[in-house]
């Protein structure tokens, strides 16, 4: 869920590639769109794929509110050869645990579709008992190895999990072709294959949170802005800042916990720099973001008003590019409908800190592999009771 302005680390490989600078907020949504996405499955990414969860059985209209169709959403292919086979469990019913991909970018203007890197990979894991929520993210500059990917004509190599999203984009690609290329080099990584998939603009969740009315985020460390500047008391761009010629004050996130606007939550969940534990940290506030978003939802009681909804999922439509499989909605969203926003655990990948290899690139450690591997058989609520330290524990 992250959205960065974050400039390459020095490492020519994996980093030689187009990242302008302070560009200007836009949605950034590919152009191609397909047949319509049903309410439930803009609610259900929006919030990190996991509002569809907080009540699917309690939303007013019940079934008939969520096969309504609207038109602002793209839906695409996202999974490509990493879909889950009908062998792994996959298909056209809820039966079974459901895996999702949830990818973030920063599409802001100046930004081509294959300009793009999926700066937040986050995996969803619901368990076939369906009363549990686990949100897993992959760390940014994680070392992979990206398979050849004819729709973009990239014949593979040793490049960051962010960048995999980047070469698939390329040559007319786009995002779906970054999707694809991302879920496949995860899938032969983790041994995981996925259900769906999500790609959220961060960006355009602005609205959203402050249709919301905010969130309640609790900040752990203090942390300035590498991002936003204040003018007045105006939170700008810094690259829009500088262009007013007027005296500029730092957006300083202090330590505490407070209702924060969209601008004030999305800022704090970019933030990697001056953190103690860097990506890691921006890692456990991105999925900090998405549970109070959730949670939210799920308690302000938005979700049994019809209008309010119409009017959210408007916002969260433009902001969304969206697979969900085989799977009717209706029954994805009401047989899923036990889980709540309360239920969602937050995961840590490598003890929450940096984990090199010999060359001092970030790899995933044992215990990560081994509860990746634990996502795949099912058994994740066996390996969290095992290793509670996997558990991050956010306010």
């Amino acid at each position: 869920m992250t959205v960065t302005a974050d400039q390459p680390s020095p490492s020519p490989e994996l980093d030689a590639l187009p990242h302008p600078e302070n560009p200007a907020p836009d949605e950034g949504k590919p152009r191609e769109k397909k047949r319509r996405s049903p309410l439930w499955a803009r609610l259900s990414v929006a919030f990190g794929t996991v509002l569809l969860v907080a009540s699917g059985g309690g939303l007013v209209g019940g079934k008939v509110l969520i096969s309504q169709t609207t038109d602002n959403i793209a839906l695409e292919n996202l999974t490509g050869d990493a879909k889950k086979t009908e062998a792994e469990g996959g298909g056209a019913t809820i039966d079974g645990p459901i895996d999702m991909l949830l990818m973030g970018v920063d599409a802001r203007e100046r930004w081509a579709a294959d300009e793009l890197r999926s700066d937040t990979i986050i995996i969803l894991h619901i368990p076939a008992s369906h009363d549990q929520a686990y949100l897993i993210s992959i760390p940014r500059d994680t070392e992979v190895q990206a398979p050849e990917f004819g729709p973009s004509k990239y014949s593979g190599g040793t490049v960051k999990a962010t960048e995999a999203f980047y070469w698939g984009a390329q040559n007319g690609a786009g995002w779906t072709g970054g999707a694809q290329l991302l879920a496949k080099t995860l899938k032969n990584m983790t041994g995981i294959s996925f259900d769906g998939a999500g790609i959220i603009n961060f960006g355009g969740f602005k609205k959203v949170i402050d249709q919301l009315g905010g969130v309640r985020m609790c900040v752990d460390q203090e942390v300035t802005s590498k991002h936003m500047k204040l003018v007045g008391s105006e939170p700008m761009w810094l690259a829009d800042a500088r262009k007013t010629g007027k005296p500029m004050k730092d957006v300083v996130h202090k330590v505490g916990c407070k209702e924060m606007e969209g601008w004030e939550a999305l800022d704090y969940a970019r933030q990697r720099y001056g953190l103690k534990n860097g990506d890691y940290d921006r890692q456990r506030h991105q999925q900090q973001l998405i549970k109070a978003m959730a949670k939210k939802a799920a308690g302000s009681g938005i979700l049994t008003n019809p209008l309010k909804v119409g009017s959210m999922i408007q916002s969260a439509g433009e902001a969304l590019v969206l697979d969900v499989g085989d799977i009717e909605l209706t029954d994805f969203v009401l047989g899923l409908s036990g889980v709540a926003a309360n239920d969602m655990v937050l995961l840590r990948t490598n003890n929450g800190t940096f984990s090199g290899n010999g060359n001092g690139r970030e790899v995933l450690n044992e215990k990560s592999k081994e509860m990746f591997q634990a996502v795949k058989d099912d058994n994740l609520a066996q390996f969290v009771l095992d290793n509670p330290d996997v558990v991050a524990s956010e306010k």
